[in-house]
């Protein structure tokens, strides 16, 4: 593990986790993913290293079921389920309909409130197309609807979705008007379209947030409007922390403590 695949408060971001076994799951099995789900255990922290077992349950003539489990020093801390594959079929369709928000070069880029420690921010290329920065906020509730423009240093592939996907934590902060953000349970990646893109426009869409837990989707399109997949996301909903927590060695036990707000979204 490196700082670039970490979020804000030094620990391993979710959509990289859920991406490194995304890519070991399509390399082991030869076949793309269509859906991965994965629950996150505990965090982790460079320069820890990740072991990543992947295990194909079932292999059928187009798909493939399969898990991935990433352990530290013997401990899992993520575990992915997926399907895998491709089927011949004359059916095809897409009825999601993109917001209308100004293309990449017109969006302003995102400004982060931590600022203190390299992270996967260094690494993407940010704009805010719908949505309040930092220093808006507290405000008035939004409507649950925000987007990022977001460019990735790599060619876009499932793992890339997967990182892109991992924003519903800056969502929550738009639908509440207030600093604060939350770190994942969970996040669901939904493969629908393998489309060359420069840049990918998450557009997110909170659903609701009660009992200490946020829930939203992400819908991730391509510059031309092409639906490359969605993503949908859990959170524990937290309020911004001024200064982060001091760095650590390996992880920090428990999903109810450690990373917050803001940061835990890049």
């Amino acid at each position: 593990m490196v700082p670039e695949i970490c979020s804000g408060l030094g620990t391993l971001f979710g959509g990289a986790g859920l991406g490194a076994c995304i890519e070991a799951l399509e390399h082991d099995t030869g076949r793309p993913v269509v859906w991965a789900t994965g629950q996150f255990l505990s965090f982790a922290r460079p320069p820890s290293v990740l072991d990543v077992e992947v295990t194909e349950v079932v292999r059928g003539h187009h798909v493939s079921q399969a898990r991935a489990v990433a352990r530290l020093d013997g401990e899992e801390i993520l575990t992915v389920n997926a399907a895998l594959g491709t089927r011949p079929s004359p059916f095809e369709g897409s009825w999601s309909l993109r917001p209308e928000v100004p293309p990449p070069g017109d969006c302003p880029p995102r400004q982060l409130s931590h600022g203190l420690r390299p992270s996967i921010a260094d690494r993407l290329d940010v704009r805010v197309a719908n949505g309040r920065g930092p220093d808006d906020l507290p405000g008035p509730p939004g409507d649950g609807r925000s987007a990022l423009w977001v460019r990735l240093p790599v060619d876009v592939s499932a793992a890339g979705l997967a990182i892109v996907g991992d924003y519903v934590p800056f969502g929550i902060s738009q639908a509440l008007g207030q600093r604060a953000g939350g770190n994942s349970l969970d996040n669901t990646l939904r493969v629908a379209h393998r489309a060359p893109t420069e840049w990918i426009l998450a557009d997110i869409r909170v659903h609701a947030v009660a009992d200490g837990f946020g829930h939203g989707l992400v819908h991730l399109w391509s510059e031309d409007g092409v639906l490359l997949g969605s993503a949908s996301q859990s959170t524990i909903v937290r309020r911004w922390r001024d200064q982060p927590v001091p760095p650590g060695d390996g992880t920090t036990s428990g999903t109810d403590h450690g990373t917050a707000g803001e940061e835990d979204a890049a």
